[in-house]
């Protein structure tokens, strides 16, 4: 017997990797709930090309298209009733980024958002503020391909953010390269330098991390489930990774080859981070901005979703943590 159930889905178009999460609809006790159903995830790699040449080469392009078209294929498939794709990093600061949304606007009919990282940390905020406690000090640290965003919560509020344009990728090709190591580290010491100072005035204990990077991280380490990753064991972590060569990340560490070559960059701007801020352990919720997107989809699109007595409580992210605590 086919069970009918109302789904959405997020697109999010990373400098790294394109995500897709299809999420069905559950309400039940007079409670909603956004539950993975499928998700798909292919290193598409926008940010290798864009943060060395400032533009997307044309077989990139085609391959991005071609992917999204397998995408709209699956939420056909699924029978999504609503959807929305968001790209970050790569494509802003790709010469032809709006021109490529524009190709897959015609070609496919998808509208792709190109959002800042601004608007990209309001998305994560949605999910993120679910799982605070009340009265408790927060650092929020994203970090994507192309850029790092930050958020400081006080009581479930966010009182401070702020995005820089150093990321995974941007840090990697950094660091092979001598070519922007001044700007690099003038952008560097500014991000302590925010972090330093806010950590300071809103008297943050504690620390989130999200992204992908220190999502593999915390599972390649001896934290217990739902609890912190300590700083001392982040540090170990990529000391250890750092003596390895790419092929020994990949055959013995088992990380993909999109994984293998940034995680220690991205490592090394959480490490930091939790240094300005003093802080020792970082939680690690398994949300990201795909979840801030289908959060955002639902609210917008509530009087639709919802039975006629329209319930007051929003849905809550489909993770295994609770409160950070």
């Amino acid at each position: 017997m086919e069970y009918q159930l109302t789904k959405l889905a997020a697109i999010d178009i990373g400098s790294n990797a394109v995500r897709c999460q299809i999420s069905a609809v559950l309400f039940y006790n007079g409670r909603y709930r956004l539950k993975r159903i499928e998700y798909v995830r292919y290193p598409l790699r926008l940010g290798e090309d864009v943060f060395a040449t400032g533009e997307i080469p044309p077989a990139k392009a085609d391959k991005f298209v071609k992917f999204l078209h397998a995408l709209k294929l699956l939420m056909e498939v699924h029978e999504v009733s609503h959807h929305l794709l968001c790209a970050t990093s790569a494509m802003r600061t790709a010469r032809n980024g709006a021109a490529i949304a524009e190709r897959i606007r015609q070609e496919l009919g998808l509208n792709v958002q190109i959002i800042d990282g601004q608007d990209e940390a309001a998305y994560i905020n949605r999910v993120i503020e679910h799982l605070l406690e009340d009265n408790r000090h927060y650092l929020h640290v994203d970090v994507g391909g192309g850029s790092t965003e930050f958020n400081i919560y006080h009581d479930r509020h966010k009182v401070a953010a702020q995005s820089f344009e150093i990321g995974s990728i941007r840090r990697m090709q950094q660091e092979e390269s001598g070519r922007t190591v001044e700007e690099m580290n003038g952008l560097w010491q500014r991000m302590e330098a925010w972090v330093r100072e806010n950590a300071r005035r809103y008297h943050v204990t504690r620390a989130i991390g999200t992204g992908g990077n220190i999502g593999k991280l915390y599972s390649m380490s001896a934290a217990s489930p739902n609890k912190p990753i300590t700083r001392r064991s982040i540090q170990a972590l990529l000391e250890r990774l750092g003596k390895l060569s790419m092929s020994e990340r990949v055959n013995v560490a088992m990380l993909n080859p999109d994984r293998a070559d940034v995680i220690v960059p991205a490592g090394h701007i959480y490490l930091s981070a939790m240094e300005w801020a003093g802080i020792h352990s970082m939680i690690v919720p398994d949300i990201g901005l795909k979840d801030g997107l289908l959060q955002a989809l639902f609210e917008q699109y509530f009087d639709e979703i919802s039975p006629s007595e329209h319930p007051s409580q929003l849905p809550v992210p489909d993770v295994e943590n609770g409160p950070l605590v």
